[in-house]
């Protein structure tokens, strides 16, 4: 059975480009674009991993990341967060709430998306 992963992400650009990499990759991707989509979509698909935009309309990053904790049912899911900066401060912070990754949007190639994936959920 294929692995899950849900994008949380805004910019439909980046999500289009991640959709089709993963897929192509024998992942099963599914979309929300801003954070209370994204928890929503997190509790009915149940995804094996989440990539998560910081800088969303609605809920961002870090509030969808602080929810996950406080849940039972979403807390030991990976996240690898998709940053716009990738500043010192907002990675630690990252870090914190549980992020086991990160991704720099100007920086990323989708085959460097792939091999973060893969070594977390194989």
């Amino acid at each position: 059975m294929a692995k899950k992963i849900l994008i949380i992400e805004d910019e439909e650009i980046i999500y289009s480009l991640l959709q089709k990499k993963l897929t192509g990759g024998g992942y099963e991707v599914s979309i929300a674009k801003d954070g209370v989509e994204g928890l929503e979509k997190m509790k009915t698909v149940k995804p094996d991993l989440v990539l998560l935009d910081i800088i969303m309309p609605q809920k961002g990053g870090f509030e969808v990341m602080e929810e996950m904790q406080r849940d039972e049912n979403l807390k030991d899911i990976p996240i690898i967060v998709i940053s716009n900066s990738g500043q010192p401060v907002e990675l630690d912070r990252a870090k914190e709430l549980g992020a086991k990754d990160w991704l720099i949007k100007t920086e990323f190639d989708p085959q460097e998306v792939l091999e973060k994936i893969k070594k977390q959920i194989g």
